[in-house]
């Protein structure tokens, strides 16, 4: 039987050595080649950020040019760190908190595109009168 040894003898060969890299914004770790991982960190400003991660970092520098591949990498590091502290720990919680900011948001939408308000002069509910219990 005989023994098939690797040996590195050129940069080819080194190059297609598989390495584990993990993303410096959400953790996910990835089996890589050395040669993809120095083609993602020189994308990214010396980071190695995932799949996922390069296309949200990308969709924020289209949305904002002047921040910068630093921030926009950067931003979304915070954004995983307050999902992996929020939604993982209590999915329920976070709903609630998304929920309460949508309606937030609806409602200063509303109060910015209708300047002149209405205001109620008189309750809708009809007044009770305590006093006068008939049973």
């Amino acid at each position: 039987m005989e023994r098939y040894i690797k040996t590195a003898s050129s940069s080819t060969e080194i190059d297609d050595e598989v390495k584990q890299a993990e993303c410096e914004c959400c953790g996910l770790k990835e089996d890589c080649t050395a040669d993809y991982i120095r083609r993602v960190k020189g994308r990214h400003c010396g980071k190695w950020v995932c799949g996922l991660c390069s296309e949200a970092v990308n969709e924020r520098l289209y949305r904002s040019p002047m921040a910068g591949m630093e921030e926009a990498v950067r931003c979304q590091r915070e954004f995983c760190q307050r999902f992996n502290s929020t939604t993982r720990l209590n999915p329920k919680l976070s709903l609630t908190c998304a929920m309460r900011d949508i309606a937030k948001r609806s409602n200063q939408n509303r109060s910015s595109s209708t300047p002149n308000k209405i205001g109620r002069s008189n309750s809708c509910v009809p007044k009770i009168n305590l006093n006068n219990r008939s049973f």
